[in-house]
């Protein structure tokens, strides 16, 4: 056989509309991607505590800001990524000790840490608005 042959009998790769995301790697990039988005969310923190700092009025502009309706969704989405990134962080320490390995067993972590994630988040959402 030449290798012309060979070429030409090689499966192609799947193409985006065929290929199926595996959950764990759905979860991988979103750790990533939380990772990432966390940067941003603590630049607003350490803005909100700044404008603490800075006097009435300037806490006063922060508070407007993150009590409208955009800035309560920019924090809920904050929760969600802080909760998702720290969710993430113990699925990988459950694999440092050795654990979860099995495909069943990583599918499942990945499972919970998406469906822990918007739980816990809408669960702080309520205690949060409930106390406040």
């Amino acid at each position: 056989m030449s290798n012309a042959e060979a070429k030409t009998s090689r499966p192609l790769s799947p193409h985006l509309q065929i290929y199926r995301w595996p959950i764990t790697m759905l979860v991988s990039i979103l750790h990533r991607a939380t990772g990432i988005a966390l940067y941003g969310g603590t630049l607003l923190l350490a803005w909100w505590v700044i404008a603490a700092a800075a006097g009435p009025a300037y806490f006063d502009v922060a508070s407007a800001v993150f009590g409208s309706w955009i800035g309560r969704l920019v924090l809920f989405a904050y929760t969600w990524t802080l909760v998702h990134h720290l969710l993430g962080g113990i699925r990988h320490f459950i694999w440092d000790v050795g654990a979860g390995f099995s495909k069943p067993a990583r599918d499942n972590l990945a499972r919970a840490n998406i469906i822990g994630s918007v739980v816990l988040t809408i669960l702080i959402w309520i205690v949060g608005l409930a106390i406040s």
